[in-house]
């Protein structure tokens, strides 16, 4: 995988949270894909669960943007940065743990999130 490949995941990513069309969100993901929302969750196994899993807590549309770039990437293996800004005022940082197949689909995702402190600045 290179930096280019990765956003282009990246880029197909929001827009399958954009738009939750269930194919957009399938050709993320392998077949047998995990998917943990937090580091220390049981994930959620498999392409359908994930889509599944997706589409059962949607946001919102229009209430959020997002803008994610990959800040590391190494063979199949990739650290992506990013912040989730919330029409509610809420800002979040996020980093996602991932891992490609040869067909360029996530077999690993692992987010990490942190809500962002507000400043009276």
């Amino acid at each position: 995988m290179t930096p280019e490949m990765v956003q282009s995941w990246i880029d197909r990513y929001v827009e399958a949270w954009r738009s939750y069309d269930a194919d957009a969100i399938a050709d993320l993901f392998s077949a047998d894909a995990t998917y943990a929302y937090h580091p220390w969750d049981e994930p959620v196994v498999g392409r359908e669960a994930i889509v599944a899993s997706w589409l059962n807590d949607k946001d919102e549309p229009g209430s959020w943007e997002a803008e994610y770039r990959p800040l590391h990437v190494i063979g199949r293996d990739a650290v992506i940065v990013g912040e989730t800004r919330y029409a509610d005022g809420k800002t979040w940082a996020n980093l996602f743990l991932v891992t490609f197949g040869d067909d360029g689909r996530c077999s690993t995702f692992t987010e990490w999130y942190m809500k962002k402190p507000t400043s009276d600045v």
